[in-house]
């Protein structure tokens, strides 16, 4: 439960028609072990506690009693269970009989929520039985002894876990027009619990895991849904207890054809922040609903939820390629549109034979062929210098060459040490001044051509170097429009092994030039190679970027503190980086990430491609002279 963690589960027990009394066994029996595997949140299925398939016999007092009588007996039998628990029932009101999910923990009945949307059509007759429960509202309801309400407006607030809040629909609500869940999130609901006994047909399940993974990102909500299964009748269906976990759009866990226990863990706290960084979400008055309290003991939950290792990049091929497209497309369309309104006539690329540049010449030779202009148009410009290996030099050269662009080599050697002579530096003193006066003297050079020519200069620098602060100031921090500024280094490997892919058939050589920079480590090159090799390597000095874009990605995006950013590392990334390891960047992370936050507030214009963007005019908006102290506080004592 620490850092918003919520173990939850939806269970499927295995009943028998109208036999109340092994139903509450059965049910009794699910709950335990859910308790026993740290499990804080249950839902069981709609009316489990008699079966769903009971047809008239629900119009008989003796099921009805029976089923009161079976959850008299469920609430003595799990007195003990810290666990809240929502599971089916009928129950009578009034001369009506409605389908409702009980909400109890501790032996307790925290609250009754009838059924809203009752289904007759097709093969559900439930009218013919049940009332709607819109607009019932009795806040002095007694069941098995005990006061409670019957509500379908019920919210149920955790008083000692902040942002866990549950409400809970059944079934055909899911599928309505106007889900109540929608009504429930708005009265602040995070975690939704659907009671449901969805009979299962050939193509059911695909849709109703979209309507589950759906509204859980409509709402940025948990979504819980128990379906019935196995013992329900046969007659006419079968019910195959597909029993779904899924959080703002994204399904965690998910069984069908089985009964038992699904089991994962729903970020409460991340919800919270979505929803409090999202200004549309609506928010209704509290006092408009029937408000519960109640209090879990708080204990450490285990993961078991998926996380991750590289969270920009999607894990399967397919999707991986889809993306890489996307991104590709998106770039160059911006690019596209800066190209047209400029009338310029033609893109000036620093190309160093280094991974970054390589997508920025992708991208710019794509943007040509949208607006039907030769690549000729574009000029790859490699500038060697102190640090410059024959490797990169020469990859450069091939994959201007391929890519049917101009290529013009300026070796800046010669300016740079007439400048470092002006300003008196040694050419043995190896300070951030003789690598920066190297990136310095690139860039005056790509815009001089580009003014030379009409053109502009595309920029190279990645979202993980502007987060780092990794780029010379007014050196290759600065260009006239940076397609990768949104772009990730761990993802901007992806597209340059994808850009490969696609070439290989059609250029083979191609394709071996990008895959041999793919082989090259990262480096800006700006010291002198040591044996012909190169002697800096960027992450080496700044920490591996699958962590950076980890820390990236977290601390951003959903805005997790520090101390959840280093737990959720430690959890996704296992067996690669020891504690160690993964503290010492992450707080050097934090301190680039204050400290450069100047680079970032003058950025040239770029466009956003994925979730993230540091754009002082978009995303991200800070100011430079922000203290890092309570992020570093958060860190001590790990």
């Amino acid at each position: 439960m620490r850092d918003g963690f919520i173990k939850v589960a939806a269970g499927t027990p295995k009943i028998r028609v109208a036999d109340c009394v092994h139903n509450a066994g059965q049910i009794i029996a699910l709950m335990k072990d859910a308790a026993e595997q740290g499990v804080k949140v249950l839902a069981l299925p709609e009316l489990c506690v008699t079966g769903y398939t009971c047809g008239d016999l629900f119009l008989q007092d003796v099921l009805l009693q029976g089923a009161e009588d079976a959850l008299a007996h469920i609430l003595e039998e799990t007195a003990a269970l810290d666990m809240l628990t929502a599971l089916g029932l009928p129950v009578r009101h009034k001369n009506k009989l409605y389908n409702c999910a009980v909400v109890i923990q501790k032996g307790k009945i925290l609250g009754l929520i009838p059924k809203t949307h009752i289904p007759n059509y097709g093969e559900f007759y439930e009218r013919r039985w049940f009332t709607s429960g819109e607009g019932v509202s009795e806040r002095c309801y007694s069941l098995c002894g005990q006061e409670t309400s019957l509500d379908v407006d019920t919210v149920l607030s955790c008083g000692n876990v902040p942002g866990l809040a549950v409400g809970v629909e059944i079934c055909e609500d899911l599928w309505a027009a106007a889900p109540p869940s929608a009504r429930l999130a708005a009265l602040g609901a995070t975690v939704i619990l659907n009671l449901s006994a969805s009979n299962e047909a050939a193509g059911k399940a695909s849709y109703r895991r979209a309507l589950v993974a759906g509204q859980s990102g409509r709402l940025v909500c948990g979504y819980v849904y128990a379906d019935a299964g196995e013992g329900e009748s046969t007659t006419d269906l079968v019910f195959a207890g597909h029993n779904i976990i899924a959080e703002n759009g994204t399904v965690l866990a998910e069984t069908r054809f089985c009964t038992g226990l699904t089991i994962s863990e729903l970020d409460v706290a991340k919800l919270t922040f979505e929803r409090r960084r999202m200004t549309t979400y609506p928010n209704l008055r509290e006092d408009r609903c029937a408000a519960v309290t109640f209090a879990l003991e708080l204990t450490d939950t285990t993961l078991t939820r998926p996380a991750l290792k590289n969270p920009f990049v999607p894990e399967g091929r397919g999707d991986r390629e889809e993306r890489c497209e996307e991104v590709f497309t998106i770039a160059a369309l911006g690019l596209k549109k800066r190209l047209e309104h400029t009338n310029a006539s033609c893109a000036v690329v620093g190309l160093s034979g280094g991974l970054d540049s390589t997508l920025a010449l992708l991208i710019t030779a794509r943007a040509f062929d949208m607006l039907d202009r030769p690549r000729s148009d574009v000029l790859a410009v490699t500038m060697p210098c102190f640090g410059t290996t024959g490797r990169t030099k020469s990859n450069a050269q091939i994959l201007a060459e391929r890519m049917g662009t101009q290529f013009h080599a300026v070796d800046i050697g010669e300016a740079v040490k007439v400048h470092f002579r002006d300003i008196g530096q040694s050419m043995e003193d190896f300070s951030v001044t003789f690598e920066n006066g190297q990136a310095r003297e690139r860039t005056q050079v790509l815009m001089d051509m580009a003014n030379q020519r009409g053109g502009l200069v595309i920029g190279t620098g990645d979202l993980s170097e502007l987060a780092l602060g990794w780029a010379t100031y007014n050196g290759d921090h600065m260009s006239m429009y940076g397609v990768n500024a949104s772009i990730p280094k761990t993802l901007v490997r992806h597209l340059t092994a994808y850009a490969a892919d696609q070439a290989q058939d059609s250029d083979p050589q191609l394709a071996a030039v990008l895959r041999d920079i793919l082989d090259t480590p990262v480096s800006p090159e700006l010291l002198p190679p040591k044996e012909g090799e190169i002697a800096q390597r960027t992450e080496d000095l700044v920490g591996p970027y699958e962590l950076h874009d980890f820390f990236l990605y977290y601390a951003l995006r959903w805005g997790f503190p520090p101390r959840k950013v280093y737990r959720l590392a430690l959890y996704a990334l296992e067996g690669d980086y020891d504690r160690e390891t993964v503290l010492k960047w992450l707080k050097n992370f934090y301190r680039r990430f204050f400290a450069q936050q100047f680079k970032r507030s003058c950025l040239p214009d770029g466009p956003k491609v994925g979730s993230l963007s540091l754009s002082p005019r978009g995303d991200w908006r800070m100011p430079s002279d922000a203290v890092n102290k309570l992020w570093m506080r958060d860190l001590e004592n790990l």
